[in-house]
């Protein structure tokens, strides 16, 4: 029997919602929608900023040097607190042999900082480079950050998710779900991007983007 798609994974998760969570996520997605969230996302042709950031060991790394060995997938996710992120990173641990096998890296990024990158990694046991997207610079180049709505805001905080202490800085700025596939000179040749958090990439369709680079 197939394993369950991350779609379905993502379905049943979105099941165990509290009605209190549910509405005030549909009225953050609602209101990300009509502030226009990520219409500045890069799109197909957009060459990615090449920037340097600290990975989840504390060494910085250059988008740059990961091209020179390849194509990347570069992928943005809120945090380690996030139950969709985690089922996404889990999925992607399945996926990366394959990932590989195409002659691509794979790049988790992420605004928490304060070591929570290396505890995602560990908890996940991703072989791939997780890095810091401080003061999420990197996710505002790319045209995929928001400020957290009022509204969900007060929420997070009523669960004890403050992302204040965990991004180190107060500005709320959240990285929706997002992935771009890049070839070898930086060209975004393939992304997914949603304003729904319980929705994300599936492995199958990055590596098909993977593989399609090559003909």
């Amino acid at each position: 029997m197939p394993s369950p798609k991350l779609a379905d994974k993502l379905a049943a998760q979105r099941a165990t919602m509290s009605e209190e969570l549910r509405l005030a996520y549909e009225n953050s997605v609602a209101e990300m929608l009509a502030i226009g969230a990520g219409t500045t996302a890069l799109g197909l042709g957009d060459r990615f900023p090449d920037i340097v950031l600290p990975n989840a060991e504390g060494d910085l790394i250059a988008i740059a040097d990961l091209l020179a060995l390849g194509p990347v997938v570069v992928t943005f996710f809120r945090g380690i607190w996030c139950p969709y992120c985690r089922l996404m990173l889990d999925a992607l641990v399945v996926a990366l042999p394959e990932i590989e096998a195409a002659g691509a890296r794979l790049v988790g990024v992420t605004p928490e900082t304060g070591g929570l990158a290396l505890t995602t990694k560990r908890n996940h046991g991703a072989a791939f480079e997780v890095l810091c997207d401080v003061d999420c610079g990197l996710g505002l180049d790319c045209g995929v950050v928001f400020r957290t709505p009022a509204s969900y805001r007060a929420l997070l905080l009523k669960h004890g998710r403050d992302l204040a202490p965990r991004h180190g800085n107060e500005s709320w700025f959240m990285p929706l779900p997002s992935v771009f596939v890049l070839d070898r000179s930086g060209i975004v040749r393939w992304r997914f991007f949603t304003t729904d958090f319980s929705e994300q990439a599936e492995p199958d369709d990055i590596i098909a983007a993977l593989r399609a680079l090559g003909r």
